[in-house]
């Protein structure tokens, strides 16, 4: 550089340059922090490259977020199918499409834990229908059977009522209320009658209804008892079950009898 301030090409052939140095360094400081500036950010960009670089050059973001997008999809749609059909093995529509029904384990569950019922006397409409009864080779009208103190006239159903246990429980009722039991059998079913009263060892007698008018009056579904008071009243109570409770009413039976 001239004396005067102009620039002037030096020996080396370099293009002139106007070089300004200050008189003190801090007036420097502002470039040298924008320098530092410039080079942390030229290390950020060269980091985020590094990370991103193999992605963004094979060009597989958007194919990787399309093939997501496709499998979130296919599964809430199995979801919401998969959800319906268990609601439709549930639940069933009713009869009449009232309500519904529930499934086979929770009626099978409800069946187990119902309580077995004893069916208790009911009284008939009408009186013990007259008719004349078969024992031990003599006619016997039922009325003579019946009018002292009243009876139980046990009706047995056609084949093999495998009865023998509530027949045993009755019987000893019948002993315990002392009322006569009587076997009333159809010619068909005499030696199953017969079979019971030997089994029982008591005072149970075996009458036939060779006319049969009581089963065709009181058809038995089961062994069959008709609590006859002394005047004709019936009650029936049938078909018997093992542990059966006849107690009360034979015993209000007797009492009956014993007061008319």
């Amino acid at each position: 550089m001239s004396l005067g301030g102009e620039p002037e090409r030096d020996d080396t052939g370099l293009p002139p340059v106007d070089i300004e140095i200050p008189d003190d360094a801090r007036e420097l400081d502002r470039d040298v922090q924008a320098y530092h500036r410039e080079l942390r950010a030229r290390r950020r960009e060269l980091r985020h490259r590094r990370l991103t670089g193999p992605i963004a050059r094979d060009g597989i973001v958007l194919p990787l977020l399309a093939g997501c997008l496709v499998l979130a999809l296919i599964a809430g749609t199995l979801l919401t199918v998969f959800t319906a059909a268990g609601l439709n093995n549930e639940v069933q529509p009713g009869a009449g499409g009232q309500g519904s029904t529930p499934s086979t384990p929770a009626r099978a569950s409800a069946t187990a834990s119902a309580p077995v019922t004893i069916p208790q006397p009911r009284a008939l409409s009408g009186a013990l229908p007259h008719a004349t009864v078969t024992e031990s080779g003599h006619n016997v009208p039922l009325y003579r059977l019946i009018a002292n103190s009243g009876a139980v006239l046990v009706l047995l159903p056609a084949g093999n009522c495998n009865c023998n246990n509530a027949f045993g429980q009755l019987d000893g009722d019948a002993l315990n209320a002392d009322v006569p039991i009587y076997l009333v059998s159809s010619a068909a079913e005499l030696g199953q009658a017969n079979r019971l009263a030997t089994m029982t060892g008591s005072s149970v007698r075996v009458v036939e209804d060779k006319k049969m008018v009581l089963a065709r009056r009181y058809p038995p579904t089961g062994l069959t008892a008709l609590l006859v008071s002394s005047d004709g009243r019936v009650a029936e109570a049938g078909p018997l079950q093992p542990g059966l409770k006849l107690t009360g009413a034979l015993k209000d039976l007797a009492a009956a009898g014993q007061s008319g």
